[in-house]
């Protein structure tokens, strides 16, 4: 295995392709895969990141064998010696067009949340892909991207075998990849990390790449019925993701550790929302701040309200736990479903999520003081039930609270870096 995930594949590639940076170009992803790969590609030249949605046609009676191709804005581009040798009808042709036509419309409105796309006229275009195969979609992709005014197109992936790229340098006015394996197999193959990506993601990453989300520091009051609970939101201008902070137990959003970790992670690029889980009423229950399903079911609530929130929309979501906290979180990134991408656990309690660590889906990072002796063996439990990429982190002679010197501080670069490697669009 080659690759780590598609960002760290897109990050490669970037590398690259540093060369156009100078030619100013835009750089198109293929939904959904190639998208994460893109991001990174557009972040390192600077460029602008859009999608580029394309659907092949197939013959009626042979669906992989492409006779054609249609794009955005009415393109089309045929295969005609395909056509001829298929004794494909008007009819036919027609039909097939009006069922992938339909396809790109909804898929690009979709994916785009309703925005146009970037015009591609006179422009030079980096077509981006989490790697080939026979080719056959990025050959169309070419072909449309021409067809829509593209004045030069490369087309850049992680992996491709190298027939293919040199098939595709017909199409292209350049083919970059970084692995030219041969024997080829499956593109999975090389990567540890290749699992699907989804709408979702693409429309975070490409919401990101826009910087639509401009700086916020606001009160807020979050409605996870019955309750309604206080809470503070700060979202740095372009900010590269949202941690929601999990409180142990008997704190709150004023807790001076989390205030502390919610700077760094504000200072790193990071918004972050600092929320009382339960009412004073609630507290005053001494069983409610134990109760994991309960605070899970308020953490569940809050990234809800942050989906549809006007500053947040759109920014993938993080957990970072405290104490009985983060075994609340853990309990609510294993809903399925969950948006949460990544987690942070400080000196926290997994083992009251036990009965449902291995739903978790989130990459979980377990930070313990080295003297907090009981707490470590916890997490060390805990993280033998984890199916996911975790890792556990020991802060040297740190106790169960991290006020010794420069513990608390460790933990706030520990976490900061975990979210910007973990959450869909991070940055470097």
């Amino acid at each position: 295995m080659s690759f780590r995930d598609r960002r760290e594949a897109g990050r490669r590639l970037a590398e690259r392709l540093s060369g156009l940076r100078a030619a100013s170009p835009l750089v198109l992803g293929l939904p959904r895969g190639g998208v994460p790969v893109a991001f990174e590609v557009a972040k390192a030249l600077d460029a602008p990141l859009d999608i580029l949605v394309v659907r092949k046609l197939g013959v009626p009676f042979q669906p992989e064998l492409g006779m054609g191709a249609v794009g955005e804005g009415g393109v089309r581009v045929l295969n005609a010696d395909v056509l001829r040798q298929a004794r494909v009808t008007d009819a036919q042709l027609a039909d097939v067009e009006a069922r992938e036509r339909t396809e790109v419309e909804e898929r690009a409105t979709r994916l785009r949340q309703g925005r146009a796309a970037i015009p591609l006229t006179d422009r030079t275009v980096v077509i981006v892909d989490d790697g080939l195969a026979t080719g056959g979609t990025a050959r169309a992709a070419v072909r449309v991207a021409r067809a829509r005014g593209a004045e030069r197109v490369v087309l850049a992936v992680p992996v491709a075998p190298p027939e293919t790229v040199a098939a595709l340098r017909a199409d292209a006015d350049d083919v970059v990849a970084v692995e030219t394996p041969e024997p080829f197999f499956a593109i999975g193959g090389w990567y540890a990390d290749f699992s699907p990506t989804s709408d979702t993601e693409v429309v975070e990453l490409l919401s990101a790449a826009r910087g639509d989300h401009a700086g916020v520091d606001k009160e807020v009051r979050l409605s996870t019925a019955p309750a309604r609970l206080p809470g503070h939101l700060t979202i740095p201008e372009g900010a590269r993701g949202l941690v929601v902070f999990a409180h142990g137990s008997g704190s709150g959003r004023h807790s001076p550790r989390n205030q502390a970790v919610a700077r760094a992670l504000n200072d790193a690029g990071l918004g972050t929302l600092l929320f009382d889980l339960l009412t004073p009423d609630e507290e005053s229950d001494r069983a409610n701040v134990f109760d994991i399903p309960l605070l899970a079911t308020r953490l569940g609530a809050a990234t809800t309200w942050l989906s549809a929130d006007e500053d947040t929309h759109g920014l993938p979501i993080g957990f970072f736990g405290a104490s009985t906290g983060a075994g609340a979180a853990l309990w609510a990134a294993a809903e399925p479903g969950s948006p949460v991408r990544a987690i942070v656990s400080r000196g926290g309690r997994p083992d009251m999520a036990r009965a449902r660590l291995e739903a978790v889906g989130a990459p979980t990072l377990l930070i313990v003081g080295g003297r907090d002796e009981a707490v470590l063996e916890m997490n060390r439990d805990a993280a033998g039930h984890l199916a996911v990429e975790h890792r556990i982190e020991v802060i040297p002679g740190a106790t169960h609270l991290f006020e010794e010197p420069g513990a608390l501080e460790a933990v706030a670069e520990l976490a900061s870096r975990w979210f910007l490697d973990h959450l869909p669009h991070s940055r470097d």
